[in-house]
This record gives structure tokens, sequence and C-alpha cells, in this order.
């Protein structure tokens, strides 16, 4: 879905102790953080005096804004302030968490924050539309969006959707489902084909049986079904209960969670040194949070998410296994998936072209990985088995 470029100076201020934020697949909105308000406009970073190894003769203040509200998707770089990361490297950096009103790109493009995280075709889509936004880390390496059907009635693939009711929640969300539909030769706007409803950020109409197949992120729906009571046993709903549609395994998935910076911003003195220092602690909380994971939930939950400990562990567990193994390192783009994540954006007609070479650069996060020690790629990386309670609490 393409998206006017509006100026947003609406951003809620997330207090830089602790926490994480992201969507419910996006998902409902959560509790306020524990302070926030209007941002005022972003001041541009003016870069420290001196490297964090040889001490902050200053720091340097940025802003990050969210593209949802506090959960475990952003877990890295809450860490990040959490673990004195940024600090190390003479930042002072404000998180901004998210809401069904605000844009990142919007904020971004003006000058709202330095830095934003969105899916990566949301930023082709405002890059194509003028503004001058360029990927310069990818942290999510795959695609965490499912579709979601009960086992006794499947929707196992794609070509099963024909004549079923198929939920997507829209907002430029819908894409891949809609890619694969089409590769299948089913018209997702043809309602003779199938219909497709809108379903709210839960899944509720899944549970209530008024879809057929659901659309769910591995590291949120997919969990709030299992967190549910089946009635027909009294106990949680399990994975058997449930058969899923991986768009990884089907070819249309895009890429998604990346930082993204202004072209502008970048060209300007010392900036790009900025960018490269942010980078790296957020690597250095995304690490942290991949081998401390019962640690870096509790700081999930000290920002008040509005699931408890058992969903945001899952979740964690989740982001984790979108981000690990970076084979070339965390941050550093995969060209395949850029190729494809492109392809499918100019099928779907995110993007009337193919963006330039410009779109995303790799140069600043290998330098922030040269910043980093310990293991940058988790080529060794095995997730932990999460139990689940009812409600994620």
């Amino acid at each position: 879905m393409k998206k006017r470029f509006l100026f947003v100076l609406l951003a809620l201020l997330i207090v830089a102790v602790a926490g994480c934020a992201s969507p419910a697949a996006p998902a409902a909105p959560a509790a306020a953080p524990a302070s926030g308000g209007v941002a005022a406009p972003a001041a541009e970073a003016a870069p420290t005096a001196a490297p964090a190894d040889e001490g902050c003769a200053e720091m340097t203040p940025v802003k990050l804004q969210l593209q949802w509200v506090t959960q475990s998707q952003f877990a890295g770089y809450f860490a990040a302030v959490d673990q004195g990361f940024y600090a190390a490297h003479c930042l002072d950096v404000t998180i901004l968490e998210g809401a069904v009103d605000i844009v990142p790109q919007q904020v971004v493009a003006s000058g709202q924050a330095e830095f934003g995280l969105a899916w990566v075709p949301k930023v082709l889509a405002s890059r194509s539309e003028g503004a001058d936004l360029v990927n310069i880390g990818q942290v999510f390496q795959r695609s965490g969006t499912l579709e979601v059907s009960w086992a006794d009635n499947p929707v196992a693939t794609v070509a099963d959707m024909r004549g079923k009711r198929i939920g997507t929640w829209g907002f430029g969300n819908e894409h891949e489902l809609f890619a694969a539909m089409r590769a299948e030769g089913i018209d997702p706007n043809n309602a003779d084909d199938v219909t497709v409803i809108q379903q709210s950020f839960d899944m509720l109409a899944l549970l209530n049986r008024e879809l057929d197949a659901a659309e769910a992120m591995t590291y949120n729906e997919y969990a709030q079904v299992l967190e549910a009571i089946n009635p027909e046993t009294g106990e949680l709903y399990t994975s058997e209960d449930l058969t899923v549609i991986n768009f990884n395994d089907v070819g249309t998935a895009m890429l998604q969670d990346h930082v993204f910076a202004r072209e502008s911003w970048l060209a300007e003195e010392g900036h790009e040194d900025v960018a490269v220092r942010f980078l790296a602690a957020s690597f250095q909380g995304w690490q942290w949070c991949r081998d401390e994971i019962d640690a870096c939930v509790q700081v999930v939950l000290d920002n008040g998410p509005t699931l408890g400990q058992s969903h945001m562990t899952w979740q964690l567990n989740e982001i984790n296994k979108l981000i690990w193994p970076s084979p070339a390192g965390i941050g550093v783009m995969d060209q395949a998936l850029w190729d494809q994540t492109v392809a499918v954006s100019l099928e779907s007609g995110i993007i009337p072209e193919a963006p330039g070479d410009g779109a995303f650069r790799t140069d600043l996060a290998l330098k922030a990985l040269e910043m980093v020690e310990g293991d940058t790629t988790g080529a060794d990386y095995q997730p932990i088995t999460v139990e689940l309670v009812e409600g994620g609490e």
C-alpha cells in the first residue's frame, strides 16, 4: 500500500531505561510507556568529539522511531539502552514508540528522528514517492509472515485458498499473501476466486471460525492462538491443531525490519560516523538478546508490554530466528532476498519501477561489525523451547 508523504509529528517517547516494542503481527496496541508525549522536532545530531574507546567528550543525541508498541520485536534496541551499549559509543538514544497513526518513514523523512524501523517494501514505497530514505542495516534476514488455518479445515497450500475466507490486516501487510495468490492464478480482488477479509490485529476471527485462514506473525499472533483454550479439550491449543503456510517456503517472502535513515542526513559531516556507532551498539543489543534471552525478556517486561512473560519469551525466541543466522554478519543485506523483495514489490504495484542502487548500502553495517566483538553471524545459533501459558502471562 502506498501512503501519501505526510509529516507526522506525533510519536510516543519511551524512557531510555529498558524495554522493547513491536506490532502484534503488527498487533493490538500495547500499554503506553512509562512517560511519553508529542516528540518535538529533532535537532540534527552533532557528532561526538571522541570515539567510544577514548571516552566521550560529549554525547550525541539521536532518536529511533519504532514501528509499533512495546514488545520483544524491538528488544535489541532497548537492550542497547539498558546495557549501556549506546552510551559506550557516545550516543544518547531516545526510542520513540509506534502506534497505528505513526508511520516511521514519515517521521524520519520529516526530521523527527534520525533512524527508523520498518518493513522494506514500505520504505521502498516511500522512497518511490520522493522520500530520501536508505536502508543501512538489514537486521531481519527472513520474513515472519504466516497464514494460519485449522488442521481440521486446512488451508495447506496457497492453491487451497481458492473459494475460502482468507484474512489479512491490509495496511501494506498483504503483499506476500496477494503475490502468492496471483502466482497460483487466484485474483485476490475477485470475489469469485477468494473472499479476502480484513482481520483485526488479533486472532479472534480465526478462533471464532469466521475465517478459514488468518494472517499471523511467527512471533506474535501465532502464539496468541497457542495461548487460547481449546473448548473441546479444556487445554491450550497446540501446533498440531493448526496448519501453517510460511511465505519463506512459498517464495514471496519480503524483507522486513531494517534500520533506515535519510540520505541527506547521512551526507552531512560526521553523520555517517554516528550511524556506524548506532548500528554497532544495536548489533550488540541483538547479540545480547540472543545469548541472554531471559535477561533480555526482563528488559522487555520492565518496559511494560501488554502481554506477559511467556508471550514475550516466545516472541524474542522467534525474533532471534528471523535474525540468526546472519551469514554475512548481522545487518548486512542478502542480495538475493533484496531482489526477491523488489520483484514482489513490482509485481504487487507497491513501486512503479525498481529502486536505484542507492536504496540500500552495506558499508555502514560492515564498518559497524568491525567494532563489535564476539559472534556476529550466529552460525551455531539454536532457538530455545518456550512453554506458553494462557493469555501469554
